[in-house]
């Protein structure tokens, strides 16, 4: 059975074990797609409503957005495990000899570098779900105004989450030139993130204390 077709209760049971996976790549990506699905909840009670009307086809555009992306992260819950196996066998390698000290250091860093890529996709698609919540803010129903805000911080915490999983396994690469890279483009995601979820939760506040 995949990671993510496994019951709250299995997956926390799971979570909670000696088994390195699911860890916290996983549950980045579940926190996502969780409050991705909030958004498409606001959609969904929003859309038919005469109140809201101008805005309907903005939130179906927003609506099939959501959908892909709550697909997109809970796949990746499955992806991030596969990704990480390599690189947990890659820390039993033998180093006794200067050869096989040669082949774990050369299989760590492919390995290593495998283990960024699903992290760095969940930061990458968080971002976008972040965007959408960003343009739901003002033309959800007020009736579910908090769930944005509840959907935008699960969002918050899932994109620093993921860029915790990227930082520890960069810091082991010695492939400079790729890790100036990663976090270039990890930097620039997670401030913008992060400013547009505070942004959302701002006006989430003002709204509820009218």
């Amino acid at each position: 059975m995949k990671i993510s077709e496994k019951s709250c209760v299995d997956f926390v049971e799971c979570l909670a074990s000696k088994e390195p996976v699911p860890g916290g790549g996983g549950v980045s990506a579940l926190v996502g797609s969780i409050g991705m699905a909030l958004g498409s909840m606001v959609c969904n009670l929003t859309i038919g409503k005469k109140k809201y009307k101008e805005y309907e086809e903005d939130l179906k555009v927003i609506l099939d957005e959501a959908g892909n992306i709550e697909k997109e992260l809970l796949e990746m819950i499955d992806k991030d495990a596969e990704c990480f196996l390599p690189l947990s066998k890659a820390y039993g390698l033998p180093k006794d000899t200067e050869e096989e000290k040669k082949i774990k250091e050369e299989t760590m860093e492919k390995a290593l570098k495998v283990a960024c890529e699903v992290p760095l996709n969940i930061v990458r698609v968080c971002h976008k779900a972040i965007k959408l919540h960003e343009g739901l803010v003002d033309k959800g129903s007020r009736l579910v105004i908090s769930d944005v805000g509840v959907g935008v911080q699960c969002l918050r915490a899932a994109i620093l989450s993921a860029e915790l999983n990227v930082v520890i396994n960069i810091n082991s690469i010695k492939d400079e030139e790729y890790v100036e890279k990663v976090r270039a483009e990890l930097d620039e995601l997670v401030k913008d993130g992060v400013r547009i979820c505070d942004e959302v939760y701002s006006k989430v506040e003002k709204a509820l204390k009218k």
